[in-house]
């Protein structure tokens, strides 16, 4: 099964907060498997359900060791939106 996971870190940090978002994102790009897209506004990962889950989070619980405080938005949605998205365009 596939999913498609929308993603917006907010570190509520005062310094270099973009270099966290940025290693994030990184870090899930690094991953076989996964599309990973971005716009100003958030992360989408695409991928088999299993895959993309474990791995997204991994990355939010790294991010969570890494950084006082940080505030993720998400939402899952089954099935690969990329696909339907693409289309529109």
């Amino acid at each position: 099964m596939k999913i498609s996971i929308e993603i917006s870190l907010y570190p509520l940090a005062e310094l270099k907060f973009k270099d966290e978002i940025w290693a994030f994102i990184k870090r899930l790009r690094g991953i076989d498997g996964l599309k990973v897209v971005t716009n100003g506004m958030s992360t989408q990962v695409f991928g088999d359900y299993d895959l993309a889950v474990s791995h997204v989070m991994a990355e939010i619980k790294q991010v969570h060791q890494n950084v006082d405080a940080a505030v993720f938005v998400c939402k899952f949605i089954n099935g690969d939106r990329s696909v339907v998205e693409a289309e529109k365009g």
